[in-house]
């Protein structure tokens, strides 16, 4: 891939996108390097896929700007098209197709040569380890196989930037894993500027260079894995009561401890951020006998990026509410411009 462009792989300046009276996406201004692999996290509704989908030029914004691989997104839309490649969340496989007719349809739609396309398909059926199974009707393959020929189309017209909108939802584990190492293969080897989320924060953890947590449409933190675990300034402490309401009590008799720097109650369990964990535990549990509350149990660690995202958005990612408003309207959208 040639880095030909002067500036970063992608840059928006006050992207903003209305549904009506609901702003999924509100002034977000954002800078992706080229051949950087950044991860967008949020809870369900956030504004992640209409984001996506401005970049992708399938929503046209309601005001502000961006640009891909120096291109603008309204102005310079085919250019933008022709510099990228998407994986949605749902398959959009034609599965009465093999594998290989698939590529082949899609570089059609590109423009691409006979000989060319021929070229492609081979390399990318490689690349994610299918070219075994190219010719096999492609409803006769596993999701993770058909995750790998969706990454593998994404890749069929040489883009700049691929966008992977939860590219691993619903897969097992051990196919999870593997498609991941296909992603960060292909961003370290083939210097493809990616843009991904995911609910999975151990792997935006591991894999992402940097991170944007996006709550209700605007994004509430940004930086590397480690800068945003350190900026919540402390170790984490769980305790566990027998009763909400001992909790409740739990929450009152420590929120004032002078190590405590942050306290939140979900049911029985009490999350703490604290200076030195080690030292305000014993402050903690001193304060809880002091008020005659039992505490049931008492864990210490780092910080992780769920509690990174618990502090910004108020929920964990996995428990984060499902609102489909987003989704739905983002479909409708696709079907007719405005």
């Amino acid at each position: 891939m040639g880095q030909n462009v002067t500036g970063p792989a992608i840059e928006t300046n006050d992207l903003t996108r209305k549904f009506d009276e609901l702003t999924a996406v509100d002034s977000v201004n954002l800078t992706v390097k080229q051949g950087e692999l950044f991860g967008l996290l949020g809870p369900n509704g956030a504004g992640k896929t209409t984001l996506i989908g401005m970049l992708s030029t399938m929503l046209r914004p309601t005001s502000g700007s961006a640009r891909i691989w120096g291109h603008d997104i309204i102005a310079d839309s085919t250019k933008v098209r022709q510099s990228i490649g998407v994986v949605f969340q749902g398959s959009t496989l034609d599965d009465k197709l093999t594998g290989r007719e698939n590529l082949d349809l899609h570089g059609r739609l590109y423009g691409m040569s006979k000989d060319l396309r021929r070229q492609k398909i081979q390399e990318v059926l490689e690349l994610v380890e299918l070219a075994d199974r190219a010719d096999e009707i492609v409803k006769t393959y596993s999701g993770g196989m058909m995750r790998r020929l969706e990454i593998a189309r994404g890749l069929m017209h040489r883009p700049h930037v691929l966008f992977l909108d939860e590219p691993t939802l619903g897969l097992d584990p051990q196919t999870r894993n593997h498609i991941w190492e296909y992603i960060k293969r292909l961003n370290q080897e083939e210097s493809i500027t990616m843009v991904l989320t995911t609910h999975y924060m151990e792997e935006a953890d591991s894999l992402c260079e940097r991170i944007g947590i996006i709550d209700h449409g605007s994004i509430v933190a940004l930086g590397t894995p480690a800068e945003l675990k350190s900026k919540l300034g402390g170790d984490i402490i769980t305790l566990t009561t027998a009763t909400e309401e001992k909790a409740k009590d739990v929450v009152g008799s420590c929120k004032d401890l002078k190590l405590v720097k942050d306290i939140s109650r979900s049911g029985l369990t009490i999350r703490i951020t604290a200076m030195e964990g080690e030292r305000a535990i014993p402050e903690i549990l001193n304060a809880t006998a002091a008020a005659k509350l039992e505490v049931e149990s008492v864990s210490l660690r780092k910080p992780t990026l769920d509690d990174v995202f618990l502090y910004h958005t108020g929920r964990a990612i996995r428990e984060s509410s499902v609102d489909e408003t987003d989704r739905i309207r983002y479909k409708m959208q696709t079907h007719r411009r405005r």
